[in-house]
């Protein structure tokens, strides 16, 4: 007999599906363990470094804000609130992975090997800001919303045709998963079971727009289920919960298993970018007071200190010499040649038609002078 179908029930398919994506956490606004399961095996030299990184990426933000106020730095997209999301998920990287990050995710692309005097390069449009080292594993950072999924699907399959063992990160944010190229990646990826996995940062706004107006969806990660492959959203303010799914995604894709979407769950305290946003127009205080309270270095500070592992002066410190590294790489980044018309027209053509080179003779002549 062919197996008695449940009653026709719209409402019931989606309580169904919604109830699918918990959201995974490990430690609480606290930092009390509330699952131990997502606590990792990281030693305690792994957690301080974790916290270096995290406290890094802050005195970051905060420095590069008042560089961008100063005109001394370029486009820049904050990245305060995000720590976890971001360094915990790529903590779990390995470094011939491959990174494909967008225009928030700078934090990530130093951390994984890029120079800061290059990523200020880039913030400022110069284009000794991507002459990447060729041992670094990475993309420059995409400004088209959700492009880099499309590029990393494109790398992830190239990693599983050579039988690579490493992977593709790659992030977004709740407006980049409104984004067409964003289904035909994981569409993409998911069909050929390639090495990638992907991130989808939802910090509530697209720029203004609320992420409750953008979908339908109950949560991001379930889009993973039109594509065919695991969806998991995951408190992106706790570090530890991120780590953990990340590094369990990791181990799938590298396995041969196929592509894993990970929603995480944060907040950017500051606007979206520093070219005119302002978020007191769209965000509440009491929302802006109510992630405040979960912000991830206090919550991972706390659970450090409490396995007597992190204190006021180590963070201190951390904070100084941070200053320091800004502070020599924002010198260096001054001290590279301004660019020139003539080098842009150089870099347009590997042949330069009869109409171009009259144009650099044209431009190198008034640069001479």
């Amino acid at each position: 007999m062919a197996e008695k179908q449940k009653p026709l029930d719209f409402n019931l398919l989606l309580d169904e599906i919604n109830a699918e994506f918990p959201t995974y956490q490990a430690l609480d606004i606290e930092g009390n363990v509330v699952n131990p399961e997502l606590v990792p095996d990281l030693s305690d030299e792994e957690l301080v470094e974790l916290m270096t990184r995290m406290v890094w990426s802050r005195v970051l933000d905060q420095r590069s804000t008042a560089l961008n106020r100063q005109g001394r730095l370029g486009f820049f997209a904050p990245t305060a609130g995000q720590e976890a999301s971001q360094l915990a998920s790529q903590f779990a990287m390995e470094k011939e992975d491959y990174l494909l990050p967008g225009y928030r995710d700078v934090p990530q692309l130093v951390q994984h090997g890029l120079p800061l005097t290059e990523a200020f390069l880039w913030s400022r449009g110069h284009a000794a800001g991507n002459y990447y080292a060729e041992d670094l594993k990475a993309l420059p950072p995409q400004i088209i919303i959700g492009a880099q999924y499309i590029q990393a699907a494109g790398v992830a399959l190239g990693m599983k045709k050579r039988n690579k063992k490493n992977v593709v990160f790659t992030y977004t944010g709740d407006g980049g998963s409104s984004q067409g190229d964003f289904y035909e990646a994981i569409n993409f990826a998911g069909a050929y079971k390639a090495n990638g996995v992907f991130f989808i940062q939802n910090n509530g706004f697209a720029i203004s727009t609320p992420r409750e107006k953008q979908t339908a969806a109950k949560t991001l990660a379930q889009k993973a289920v039109s594509a065919g492959i695991p969806g998991i959203q995951v408190d992106g303010m706790d570090p530890l919960a991120v780590y953990m799914v990340s590094k369990k995604a990791r181990e799938w894709a590298a396995n041969g298993n196929g592509p894993v979407l990970i929603e995480t769950l944060t907040y950017r305290y500051g606007p979206h970018t520093l070219s005119g946003d302002d978020p007191t127009r769209y965000r509440s205080k009491e929302l802006d007071n109510e992630w405040q309270q979960k912000d991830p270095l206090v919550r991972f500070r706390k659970y450090l200190e409490a396995k007597g592992l992190w204190s006021e002066e180590k963070e201190e410190a951390v904070i100084e010499q941070t200053k320091e590294e800004i502070k020599k790489a924002i010198g260096e980044a001054d001290r590279v040649p301004k660019q020139k018309v003539s080098d842009f027209l150089k870099n347009m053509f590997e042949v330069q038609p009869q109409a171009i080179k009259e144009q650099i003779a044209f431009y190198e002549a008034k640069e001479s002078k």
